[in-house]
């Protein structure tokens, strides 16, 4: 077990603080040693620096958990695929399941004051060993009074206060440090985004009511499961819901029938547009940790703090941006990308940049069927040729929208790779889309159930 996580502005801000100026003294000693060494040995002494770099970030956000913890999991989900060492790309991945438990004692605390009784009182038992630490949160087993098993998740004490310091201190270091060489309009924006969901997830009332309202919005879905909830167990700071079991993703694809693996893919990808297109409310945390695996290749989704809802007229507007690309129309994927925000400028040169982005995430959608991650030349080798060029334009810019919604197709992107799913995306697609500019043009009546707003 691990102590509190610190709930000190002042201690954290230092953490923090430090972590910036050991990983930021390191590269620069690393380019002073550089100079005298040859270059397969300055290859190899920065690749040592990279995985130790790794092994930092991650033992500090981890212990740091709140919103440290939850910039880090965004990191890791954005760098899924990007071609990085395998050894960082493992290390960087533990952020998603692997923080430090805090002691059992501190748990029953919050569930007891928050529920106004006895652990004893409220449920036939409760496993003091948790089935997951993550940044905000701890979840353990229990059973209510009548055996049914449930999942307990309580707030971390104090995490609430921890928000705005950590993301204040993050952008602070990541745009002085020049690591975020981008508009600080753009940076605030995003960081905004950010704050506003972080603020959403220390709410279990609002993850409660999520959690219904998807699942009567994908009830029809054979496979696709989804917890309910126990509202007279539950509080702002614990949610208690049934438990699912399964398998995860990587133990999944390595133990599966292709059959299994097919369905789970086909459920994935549909539930995921189904959610952006028709109920414009997406499960915005979509790693392999929140998705659970039967051998029958149906799937439980958990965790629904992080849900990210869109306007109607702004998703369609994407949908047509994605058609035009599609399509082969850049006149209009350029307009289009200027009306939702992408594109600040006419210059030629950032609309050719932009252009060649927007078709190489257009790749799968192009076959009559795609597999992904079988291709020599995939998506993710190619995006991450060509990000670096994205970046160096100011002009082409991440409106806060894109940002969970882009996190969430990356980590979607990253389960149907494992699976090595197959499918006509391209079709799957344009009928959502088109239902999507249809609601927006009233052709279409909207069945959208409406979630609430915390």
């Amino acid at each position: 077990m691990a102590p509190k996580p610190p709930r000190s502005k002042l201690n954290r801000l230092a953490r923090l603080g430090s972590l910036t100026s050991r990983v930021s003294g390191s590269y620069v000693g690393q380019r002073v040693k550089g100079i005298f060494q040859d270059p397969d040995g300055r290859d190899a002494a920065l690749n040592r620096l990279h995985l130790a770099n790794a092994e930092r970030i991650v033992d500090t956000m981890g212990a740091l958990k709140g919103a440290a913890m939850k910039v880090g999991q965004s990191l890791a989900i954005a760098l899924d695929g990007v071609d990085l060492p395998p050894e960082v790309s493992r290390i960087l991945g533990r952020l998603h399941d692997s923080a430090a438990p805090i002691p059992f004692e501190e748990i029953r605390k919050t569930v007891e004051s928050e529920l106004g009784q006895s652990l004893e009182d409220l449920f036939l038992d409760f496993d003091p060993e948790p089935l997951g630490a993550a940044s905000l949160a701890q979840a353990h087993a229990a059973r209510l009074k009548d055996g049914t098993p449930v999942v307990v998740k309580a707030l971390y004490d104090g995490i609430e206060q921890s928000v705005d310091s950590d993301l204040g201190a993050l952008r602070s270091m990541l745009v002085t440090g020049r690591v975020l060489r981008r508009d600080p309009k753009e940076v605030t924006a995003i960081f905004t985004e950010i704050r506003t969901r972080l603020m959403e997830e220390l709410d279990y009332y609002q993850e409660a009511a999520n959690l219904e309202s998807f699942r009567a919005s994908l009830a029809d879905m054979d496979g696709v499961h989804i917890p309910r909830t126990h509202p007279t167990l539950s509080s702002a700071r614990v949610l208690t819901m049934d438990r699912l079991t399964g398998a995860s993703a990587d133990v999944f694809a390595a133990q599966a029938t292709p059959e299994a693996k097919q369905r789970a893919g086909d459920l994935l990808v549909k539930s995921f547009y189904r959610m952006i297109y028709k109920m414009r409310a997406l499960h915005a945390d979509p790693h392999g940790g929140n998705y659970l695996f039967q051998n029958d290749g149906s799937i439980g989704i958990i965790d629904f703090g992080c849900v990210k809802r869109f306007d109607p007229y702004w998703i369609a507007d994407y949908a047509r941006l994605a058609l035009a690309f599609l399509d082969d129309q850049p006149q209009a994927a350029m307009d289009y990308c200027r009306r939702i925000g992408v594109l600040h400028s006419h210059d030629s040169e950032s609309e050719r940049v932009l252009w060649e982005l927007g078709q190489t995430m257009a790749i799968p959608l192009h076959a009559d069927h795609y597999t992904c991650g079988a291709s020599k030349d995939s998506v993710t080798a190619r995006l991450a040729q060509i990000m670096p060029q994205v970046l160096r334009h100011s002009d082409l810019r991440s409106p806060p929208e894109l940002v969970y919604l882009h996190r969430s197709l990356g980590g979607t992107y990253a389960l149907l790779r494992k699976l090595g799913h197959g499918y006509n995306y391209g079709d799957l697609f344009r009928s959502h889309a088109a239902h999507a500019i249809g609601v927006a043009e009233g052709t279409i009546k909207d069945q959208a159930v409406p979630l609430p707003v915390g």
